[in-house]
């Protein structure tokens, strides 16, 4: 299996591209700002052809180029419908006040082809087989993508030993992601938090929206916010 990632833009949100082997076909997930030259990088150093864009949520630091790629490749992007709507109006996702302007004006707009995700929803992609799970919390209709270790052919050659957990803005390196924005909301991340990450193996490989790659046994033991699910407050500020 081919896991190759890059910090995009001045948000750092990690956009993976995801194959079976080189000179096959790939997906992409989480194209940021600027994201566009990383992904033409990769695909040219493995010889990929991208089929489809996934998107952890609709966060503009994880969708800000999700049309130019997904027009450049004639792809269709998938997203969870409780975010579709930030695809052409991103500001819906941030505490604008009315007189405010997202990046001086820019615009946005829906890819030509756009096709949404439900929870427990399996995607079979470029010969790579993903689980889909709704986790909301930080963004009404944010998602994990769940990779098997023995999901593709590739994958059961090359003996990999554990599964992959793309976790968007859900669980990070020592924290989880931030519930003040609109559509956030710290009880329903924590839900989220122990439905869809805490039943998985602790070797389970944790590749986050932002940051070092991490386990889930290391979150487990070491991540404050995984420690009793405590429901008072909650992180403010962060990613």
């Amino acid at each position: 299996m081919l896991i190759a990632g890059f910090p995009a833009g001045s948000f750092a949100a990690n956009c993976y591209l995801l194959a079976t082997a080189p000179g096959s076909e790939c997906l992409i997930i989480d194209p940021g700002q600027d994201a566009e030259q990383g992904i033409n990088e990769i695909i040219e150093r493995y010889r990929l052809r991208p089929v489809a864009v996934l998107a952890t949520h609709g966060h503009i630091d994880h969708i800000w180029s999700v049309a130019p790629v997904c027009g450049a490749r004639d792809i269709p992007a998938y997203i969870h419908p409780a975010d579709r709507a930030l695809l052409s109006d991103p500001a819906r996702g941030l505490s604008l006040g009315p007189a405010q302007q997202l990046f001086g004006g820019l615009t946005f707009t829906e890819p030509a082809e756009v096709r949404e995700l439900t929870d427990g929803m399996p995607l079979d992609l470029a010969g790579i087989s993903l689980v889909v799970d709704h986790a909301p919390g930080h963004t009404p209709g944010s998602v994990t993508f769940r990779l098997a270790a023995a999901s593709s052919q590739a994958a059961r050659s090359a003996a990999v030993e554990a599964d992959t957990l793309f976790t968007g803005d859900l669980l990070f390196a020592g924290s989880i992601g931030r519930t003040d924005l609109p559509g956030g909301d710290y009880e329903t991340i924590l839900a989220s938090l122990a439905r869809v990450c805490l039943p998985l193996p602790d070797e389970t490989v944790v590749l986050a929206g932002h940051g070092p790659q991490t386990t889930i046994g290391a979150e487990r033991v070491h991540n404050p916010f995984l420690a009793g699910l405590a429901t008072a407050g909650g992180p403010v500020t962060g990613l």
